[in-house]
């Protein structure tokens, strides 16, 4: 009988791997759990499979590999370690003493890998004992459900269909221009009643003027003067109305739109990282650009229209039933028709326009990839691919479109014909009524032209289905930002911070991004003033390790502490004003080079720009430019070299007077006299703060006072530099395979030529 212990499985191929060792099983053996890895012990791509089972660990390295075994009975010892580094897992098992043998496996197996080692290593432990620690969402840190490596939280903005209630949620914005809306509320309510005014004054123009005069009678001039007079009376009143109406509540609904783009686009910028991660730049800026005109739109214009509709058709009601009862029933036969019309469709239109919104964003974001990539796609000659790929999602906005408008082009034709319909019922019956002098002729045509405006509205208000869907959808993918919360929240009571001395401990820290372990386990003490220097294999966690320190993400475990105190308990903004961030790639924004210096501190003077661009070695290159500090930067930065830009950067943080200052890569992006330019403005810039330096150019380190040596997310060695070569440790290792990287460059650099008077080539 099979034992009831999880079986962990990969995949179909997975299933597939695993017959092959079905044979090894003895009599009775059970599989408690599967596993595939996908790399071999060169970290070649290569299938092999473990099994877990009651009685052994069975593994074959690949189809054609043998089977290696390990007995589990009288061997308690036995444990599995998963680790990983570099994108790379690592599955490790030993006995306590020594590495009995390892696979090796990509991310995509981390999961599965995790539920593997769980399972063996608590295999002599009853079901409910197995530790299933939760695995987290990369980016909103939420736990992902068992088997499962999407997350519910963020897949609910994609696939859930938006609701014409979230409409309602507008109040919040709409609250503070009440007043204005309940003005616009009266005057339309008045131009409404006024344009209805006209039909009721036809049926005594038809009754006691025209139908008489055709009987042979006198036109009573006094009493036709009466009726054209309340006719223009009625039609200017109400365009005064209307006039005053639309203008107050086009201003309302356009500010409601501005309130609604600026809380947005600061509750976007309150976001963590993370979140900037799994979004695309197009994406955004079509929610708080597009989107919000959307409802602007809606608001000032369909909105209005619908109110208006609603009022005129209740008006209506009541006169014609006061008029008729029996003709006002005749009247109402097409409703159920278009009502049940409109329920149909509406699921249609909602879902639909929400679509085309994600895919319209799709759009924008190859625009928002490409343009300020121009340079790249134009070095490498991908004109016609980047056109390409915009063509093919403009064509997926085409397709999607076009299977929206199949609905919708048919919607709005049958619910014309049910409303001539409805025309055709009520004539009939009106000639009928008259043929029994039950109403009069006028009776007939006031009736006729208050159904005209009946009908007429009744379609109008089936068009707004439409954008009603439409703006619907918007405000969804508006208030999905508004609804997201920042996983690097700002503490309830913060705590004060007038002065930085700069202290800064690592207490025991960790970080996962989502189910992968980055840091583990990291202790370290950074004293007042002291520099730092963080060096490491790529994926070791020194990138990883600033971003903690900068509050860019919360560590999962441990604290970190700036003068003794958790960072969580300072407010963000206050504390990242004591940080200066120096990066590889330096960012600069559309403006003056003023400005971009200023940038951490808007309100400097002239003269601290200048301070600041002198300590930076800047300040000769400025002036230079056409006009000096005023002069445009580009986008990005365009038209700066990057040792230029890498200067104003260093400039930018030096005008802050950060007492805490990170730098990641400052110098690996230019040339070797650009760098010594650079080190300068460096060496102004670290004096008398504590900074944490990353580089992977080591001799530009030598002035740290400590390096730490990182590798899979803990730190191997601390120490300077020359006690750390002395050891001939980890550190050590990492400089010789740069010496020696640089020393077979100079190498290749030479160009030997041997002499020959009669050669006319030379080899090289």
């Amino acid at each position: 009988m099979q034992h009831s212990h999880p079986v962990v499985s990969a995949g179909p191929s997975t299933v597939a791997s695993a017959e092959a060792l079905q044979a090894h099983l003895r009599p009775g053996e059970n599989v408690r759990a599967t596993l595939e890895v996908d790399l071999d012990t060169q970290l070649r791509f290569g299938a092999g499979v473990l099994q877990l089972t009651d009685q052994r660990l069975l593994a074959r390295e690949s189809a054609a590999g043998g089977v290696q075994e390990w007995a589990l009975a009288g061997a308690p010892e036995l444990r599995l370690v998963l680790s990983d580094h570099a994108g790379v897992g690592l599955l490790e098992l030993t006995d306590g003493r020594s590495r009995l043998a390892q696979w090796r496996f990509t991310m995509r197996a981390n999961l599965q890998a995790q539920r593997f080692e769980d399972a063996f290593n608590t295999r002599g432990e009853p079901v409910a004992a197995l530790r299933e620690e939760p695995e987290l969402c990369p980016s909103c840190q939420a736990v992902l459900p068992e088997d499962s490596e999407e997350c519910p939280s963020c897949a609910r903005e994609l696939h859930t269909p938006p609701s014409t209630w979230v409409l309602l949620r507008l109040w919040r914005f709409a609250r503070p221009y009440q007043g204005q809306l309940l003005l616009g509320f009266l005057l339309m309510m008045g131009a409404t009643g006024a344009t209805l005014v006209a039909p009721y004054l036809t049926m005594p123009l038809m009754d006691k003027v025209l139908i008489p005069f055709q009987q042979g009678q006198q036109i009573d001039t006094s009493l036709v003067a009466l009726y054209l007079s309340g006719l223009f009376g009625a039609a200017l009143v109400s365009w005064v109305l209307g006039w005053a109406k639309t203008y107050i509540l086009a201003l309302v609904s356009e500010r409601i739109a501005a309130d609604l783009r600026t809380a947005t686009f600061q509750h976007l910028l309150g976001l963590s990282l993370e979140y900037f991660g799994s979004k695309r730049t197009g994406d955004l800026m079509s929610r708080i650009g597009s989107e919000t005109d959307r409802i602007s739109v809606f608001l000032s214009l369909h909105a209005l229209d619908f109110i208006t509709d609603c009022l005129m058709l209740g008006m209506i009601t009541v006169i014609l039933f006061s008029t008729n009862p029996w003709l006002a029933l005749a009247t109402l036969v097409p409703l159920p028709f278009i009502a049940w019309m409109i329920h149909l469709v509406r699921d249609r239109l909602r879902t639909g326009f929400e679509k085309i919104d994600r895919v319209w964003g799709e759009v924008t974001s190859v625009l928002a990839d490409t343009i300020p990539g121009i340079r790249v796609v134009k070095a490498f000659a991908q004109e016609r691919r980047e056109a390409q790929r915009f063509k093919e999602a403009n064509a997926h906005n085409l397709e999607v479109n076009d299977r929206l408008n199949r609905t919708w082009s048919l919607f709005s034709p049958t619910v014309a014909l049910l409303t001539e319909i409805g025309l055709l019922v009520v004539w009939a019956f009106g000639i009928y009524l008259i043929a029994h002098s039950q109403i009069t002729v006028g009776t007939l045509t006031a009736f006729l032209a208050y159904i005209g405006r009946f009908y007429g509205r009744l379609d109008s208000m089936s068009r707004i289905v439409s954008v009603t869907q439409k703006a619907a959808a918007g405000a969804k993918r508006i208030f999905d930002i508004l609804d997201h919360q920042s996983n690097v929240p700002e503490p309830t009571n913060p705590v004060k911070l007038p002065r930085v001395e700069g202290g800064i401990t690592l207490q025991d820290i960790g970080f996962r991004y989502g189910n992968r372990t980055v840091i583990r386990d990291l202790n370290l003490e950074i004293k007042p003033g002291e520099m730092i220097g963080l060096v490491g294999h790529s994926g070791s966690g020194k990138s990883t390790l600033v971003n903690l320190i900068c509050r860019f993400y919360d560590v999962t475990e441990g604290a970190i502490k700036v003068d003794g105190v958790d960072l969580r308990r300072f407010q963000l903004a206050d504390f990242r004003r004591h940080i200066g961030l120096v990066l590889q790639e330096p960012f600069l924004f559309f403006g003056t080079i003023a400005e971009n210096i200023a940038y951490g501190k808007p309100d400097a003077s002239r003269e601290e720009i200048v301070a600041a661009a002198r300590a930076a070695h800047a300040h000769e290159f400025i002036l230079r430019l056409p006009q000096g500090y005023d002069s445009l930067v580009g986008e990005r930065g365009q038209g700066l070299s990057g040792g230029e830009r890498q200067r104003i950067s260093i400039a930018r943080a030096l005008l802050i007077d950060p007492r805490i200052l990170i730098m990641d890569e400052a110098t690996s992006a230019v040339d070797t006299e650009t760098e010594k330019e650079i080190q300068k403005a460096l060496d102004n810039l670290v004096r008398g703060r504590t900074t944490i330096a990353i580089a992977h150019r080591l001799s530009t380190l030598r002035k740290a006072d400590r390096l730490v040596v990182m590798d899979r997310g803990e730190i191997v060695e601390v120490g300077p530099h020359d006690e750390l070569i002395a050891k001939q440790g980890a550190y050590w290792r990492l400089w010789e395979a740069q010496a020696r990287r640089v020393d077979q460059e100079a190498e290749d650099s030479v160009v030997v030529v041997t002499p020959n008077a009669n050669a006319h080539t030379a080899n090289a």
